[in-house]
């Protein structure tokens, strides 16, 4: 059964396991923030320096990365696959699109981008027609393609001279923009939810009440105008934090309102149920690297542009932040179930933990012990909701 089909009884309610899940995971979350904002309360900083506008900004930076490439990562696990290979392309399309600045800015952020579709493309491919596991596939690639841009960069780092290709990776919208941003978002989320009323009143479905309609509408732009409020105090939203919004937004649009995002749930479900039903099974698993392969590059170009240059080992280990994103915020490695929403969940709570634990000056040895067993119990977590479910 589907996450919307599946539900777990709570008192006298039953409540659908993936919206349990969600939960849950924003109630951690703010833990986890209550936890740091407290522990860095100092003079300087008397009601706490996490939440901040000027750390939350860099925190949501760092975020945006691992972001964009959990969206596409989604797609991959959702259809019962694996990529490890992403840090390494990452580091690959970066040093690219750095030795690419002397054709002028399109030609180099274009190149990130094609650099990550063709791998994605040509891994996809191993994994649908050869029948080669995508584990071995992309083990292969994570180790090909960092010698490459090895080979490529000669070891040395390049830096970012373009400043448009720099500020992608560090600026920030003006205050003004920002707020006509949530102005939009709040009128896209009136429509959303009014053009959901009106589907499910069309189809005879019974539609929700106007106190819970409210609901749906206030509290999001709540969010919305806090957030940018929150954000123009250190002089507005960062340009990364509105390309992951506009990923994510892609994203659950793929998955969710066309014909590809849904085969690839089925795919992932029940692969051959899916082949039985007429799925080109093949197709969609190169569609789905191809599509993640794009995220990379788009996830390059933001991570050249913060650092300011592009190395060889950039990129090193942000597979594993991306697949923990996915898990944390209730992906199935087994396939057929997960959303963009959960993964963006994950990748803050990554990201949470990653800039709570600088900030407290942790030792990496302990981070590294903390961010794991995180991960691990998010998954034992998962596993027994579904024993018990």
């Amino acid at each position: 059964m589907t996450d919307d089909l599946e539900k777990k009884k709570i008192g006298r309610w039953a409540i659908p396991v993936s919206a349990l899940r969600a939960y849950t995971m924003v109630f951690a979350l703010i833990v986890i923030w209550i936890f740091f904002q407290v522990k860095t309360v100092s003079e300087i900083y008397p009601y706490g320096l996490f939440l901040h506008p000027l750390n939350f900004a860099n925190l949501l930076k760092q975020m945006a990365v691992t972001g964009v490439l959990a969206v596409g990562m989604l797609m991959v696990i959702v259809a019962r696959q694996i990529d490890l290979s992403v840090g390494s392309i990452v580091g690959l399309a970066g040093g690219v699109a750095a030795m690419t600045q002397g054709y002028g800015l399109v030609p180099s952020l274009a190149s990130a981008i094609v650099i990550g579709v063709l791998v994605g493309a040509l891994q996809g491919s191993l994994v649908a027609w050869a029948n080669i596991p995508a584990f071995i596939v992309t083990l292969g690639g994570l180790l090909a393609w960092r010698g490459a841009i090895l080979y490529l960069s000669k070891g040395e780092t390049i830096p970012v001279r373009l400043p448009v290709f720099r500020s992608l990776g560090v600026s920030l919208v003006h205050p003004t923009v920002g707020l006509i941003l949530a102005a939009v978002a709040i009128a896209a989320v009136v429509w959303t939810v009014l053009r959901r009323n009106a589907m499910r009143r069309r189809h005879g479905l019974p539609a929700p009440s106007v106190g819970a309609t409210a609901a749906r509408i206030v509290v999001p732009a709540a969010l919305i105008v806090g957030f940018v409020l929150h954000m123009n105090r250190q002089g507005g939203v960062p340009v990364p934090v509105l390309a992951l919004l506009i990923v994510a937004l892609l994203g659950a649009f793929v998955m969710n309102s066309t014909t590809f995002g849904r085969y690839l749930y089925a795919i992932g479900s029940n692969p051959e149920a899916a082949r039985l039903s007429g799925i080109s099974i093949g197709r969609h698993i190169l569609g789905a690297f191809a599509f993640l392969g794009a995220l990379v590059g788009v996830a390059a170009i933001l991570h050249t542009g913060r650092v300011g240059s592009a190395s060889p080992d950039a990129g090193t280990l942000m597979e594993l932040d991306a697949i923990a994103a996915c898990v944390i915020g209730g992906t199935s490695l087994m396939g057929g179930r997960g959303t963009v929403a959960g993964a963006m969940l994950g990748a803050l709570v990554m990201a949470s933990l990653d800039n709570g634990m600088s900030l407290l000056s942790v030792e990496n040895a302990t981070q590294y012990i903390i961010k794991g067993a995180v991960l691990v119990a998010a998954v034992g977590f998962d596993m027994a909701g579904r024993r018990k479910g």
